[in-house]
């Protein structure tokens, strides 16, 4: 959709926003994951219950890639497009897009070996270390992209130079919002809340009633 704006004035550069955050756990998951863990712990048994870091690495291995978190949010880009004959500008264009984009990150969770997790007995804690969650290349939502279009005429060739230049404009600042140290803290925050709340159930069903998850990421500090 364009919107001429000749008449209209530009929409101010807004800042990029978080419009929408979610973490995304395993909620369809759970039941299945706690039977398969039990079955694990039963398999690679350890006395009567049987070993809760086995089950663990039983219940990643359902889902070797996890989605922990998503970020949606909108991305304003702007371009510029002269064209015209021995060197004279005659045709001048400008096109603003504010464009929805979203950005996903993940758990690969076959890097969490044995060596990653620990079982403390008389403590009752499963402590599990997890790799630095690995960020997607943003999904740019073109359309439903906001367009405003300025000039006294623009040609189709203009048009689509403006479009790709805004797209892939959109692209690089929609990553580099994704990074920020804070958005990045959410999602490690959301990647700790859902492997331990997703760990204790199996460790419930598998009868450890008590126990509890202890879930930190490489480079947390180590009094986590």
């Amino acid at each position: 959709m364009v919107d001429s704006l000749n008449d209209t004035p530009a929409p101010q550069a807004p800042q990029m926003n978080l419009a929408r955050v979610q973490a995304v756990p395993w909620l369809l998951f759970i039941l299945m994951l706690g039977l398969a863990a039990w079955l694990g712990m039963k398999a690679f048994g350890h006395g009567d219950r049987g070993d809760p870091v086995a089950g663990a690495l039983l219940t990643f291995e359902k889902q070797n890639s996890l989605t922990v978190f998503s970020a949606r949010f909108d991305v304003l880009a702007s371009s510029t497009d002269s064209r015209g004959l021995l060197g004279i500008d005659l045709l001048n264009s400008e096109q603003i897009v504010a464009v929805p984009a979203t950005v996903e990150y993940r758990l690969d969770l076959s890097k969490v070996g044995r060596e990653r997790m620990s079982w403390d007995e008389e403590k009752q804690v499963l402590t599990v270390r997890l790799p630095q969650p690995r960020m997607s290349k943003p999904n740019i939502d073109e359309s439903k992209a906001k367009v405003f279009t300025k000039g006294m005429w623009v040609t189709s060739d203009a048009q689509d130079d403006l479009r790709r230049n805004n797209a892939e404009q959109a692209e690089r600042k929609a990553q580099d919002f994704a990074g920020q140290p804070d958005i990045f803290a959410m999602a490690k925050k959301a990647a700790r809340e859902v492997v331990r709340q997703n760990l204790a159930v199996p460790l419930q069903v598998a009868g450890f009633e008590d126990a509890t998850v202890k879930v930190t990421i490489d480079g947390d500090p180590a009094t986590y």
